[in-house]
């Protein structure tokens, strides 16, 4: 067998793959062995049909998939060892000539071979990239605090209504002299919260309503119409919903607040476990600075995005080969056709220059993943999840069970992998260009994103 590459242009190539009979004759005849012990053939019993039978119903088969298999191994074997630099995969070339596996022997298969384009990239202290560092403010400690506060906090009944309460009570239409309509829809234990109501109107009626009040409104108005949220209030279905566009009496049973809670130690067990914050001010301190650790990885996360347009710009445009690369493109993507190719080729080629560029940098800084770094990037992951509904103390058995639930997912796994590799990244590179540190307000920091 013998596999030789020859450039075409600066990134493109042919991959020239010649295939003798005696590379592949001794796995054919193993394979037509094999199906010979278990072809089923009229007349013949099982394991007993004629060899020259077999060659002749399934030689040229057994050889075709023979070959490919051979063909596709030392292929991807030659490219591995002689270090090309392949982007995408072989496409067979349009110099190929018919394959004929029921007549010949030997063989000779051509691709083309798109190459990545060859330049370097180095930082130093000389490349001045932006860094920006959140500013943990008094006012989203607060907001921070608020948030347990809430979540810890419980329904209570009351006698008058604020804005925000609860109503529940006995809803009965009325007919146009303000009187209960007889036979008209009436719903025990109706439910509402007019500061929902689409009409400021319809909500003042209830300003200042009280237990045991008999109000009268518009439901049709108060929901603008809303044939859904009316459906759900009458209980009834959307399509009777226009039948009941008149008044109707509500007379309040019950008033419900939903009060938060006081920062106590419940909360403060709930957020750092049991004991290890006894103070309004030591909360709020460690608030502070948990909120202040869990921005780094967001302010890295904009470095890296700097750093790759600074580099993108550094390094130029790169030349690629356009068409192999949109044939390549349009065969993974078969389904959506050229149109969407042609649409999405420049995105992709800013995508796969930002990959070459990143590639490079993760070889120079030697930045390697170990297994239990992806397993810690899951937690971390959970945590993260954990912590958008106010539990910051989970137990580390629970984290070891949903990290190994994700670490079921190629997809997961993999993109566990690419946030340990951008942290390692961001890491070395911080340490190697010169930041350009500046402070923002998180809403500053978000604009950037808009």
């Amino acid at each position: 067998m013998n596999i030789s590459l020859e450039n075409t242009g600066k990134v493109s190539a042919e991959l020239i793959v010649k295939v003798e009979a005696a590379d592949y004759q001794a796995e054919v005849e193993k394979s037509l062995k094999n199906f010979r012990r278990n072809a089923n053939v009229p007349g013949f019993r099982k394991g007993m049909v004629p060899m020259g039978l077999i060659k002749k119903q399934y030689g040229a088969a057994a050889k075709a998939e023979e070959v490919n298999k051979l063909l596709q191994n030392k292929m991807f074997e030659y490219i591995k060892e002689n270090n090309v630099n392949m982007l995408g995969e072989p496409l067979t070339s349009e110099k190929q000539e018919m394959v004929d596996f029921a007549t010949a022997d030997d063989f000779t298969f051509i691709f083309d071979i798109a190459l990545a384009p060859q330049f370097e990239v180095e930082v130093s202290a000389k490349d001045k990239v932006p860094y920006y560092t959140i500013d943990v403010t008094e006012d989203l400690v607060e907001q921070q605090c608020k948030m347990y506060q809430q979540r810890a906090g419980e329904y209570k009944k009351v006698d008058s209504y604020q804005d925000r309460d609860m109503l529940k009570g006995l809803l009965a239409e009325l007919d146009e002299n303000g009187s209960t309509l007889e036979g008209g829809l009436q719903v025990e234990d109706a439910v509402m919260l007019p500061s929902y109501f689409k009409n400021d109107d319809q909500k003042a009626i209830f300003a200042d309503a009280k237990v045991n009040d008999v109000l009268v409104f518009n439901p049709n108005t108060a929901y603008a119409g809303n044939e859904v949220e009316l459906s759900s209030f009458m209980k009834i279905k959307k399509e009777e919903v226009a039948q009941h566009a008149g008044n109707f009496s509500f007379q309040v049973n019950e008033i419900t607040r939903y009060e938060e809670s006081e920062l106590n130690q419940a909360i403060f067990d709930q957020v750092f476990g049991e004991g290890n914050v006894t103070s309004v001010e030591e909360f709020k301190q460690k608030i502070k600075e948990q909120m202040a650790q869990n921005f780094v990885a967001d302010s890295d996360y904009k470095f890296l995005v700097d750093v790759r347009d600074y580099l993108k710009n550094k390094v130029g445009k790169l030349e690629y080969p356009d068409a192999l690369l949109k044939k390549i493109m349009l065969l993974n993507n078969k389904e959506k056709g050229e149109e969407f190719v042609n649409e999405n080729y420049d995105k992709s080629i800013e995508e796969l220059t930002w990959h070459l560029i990143k590639e490079q940098l993760v070889k120079a800084n030697g930045v390697k993943v170990e297994n239990n770094e992806v397993t810690e990037m899951a937690k971390q992951a959970t945590r993260a999840q954990f912590a958008q509904y106010g539990m910051m103390n989970i137990p580390d058995e629970m984290l070891e069970n949903y990290a190994k639930e994700m670490l079921k997912k190629e997809d997961t796994v993999e993109n566990l992998v690419n946030r340990v590799i951008e942290g390692k990244l961001a890491a070395a590179l911080k340490s190697q260009v010169k930041l350009d540190n500046k402070t923002v307000t998180l809403e500053e920091f978000n604009k950037m994103f808009a």
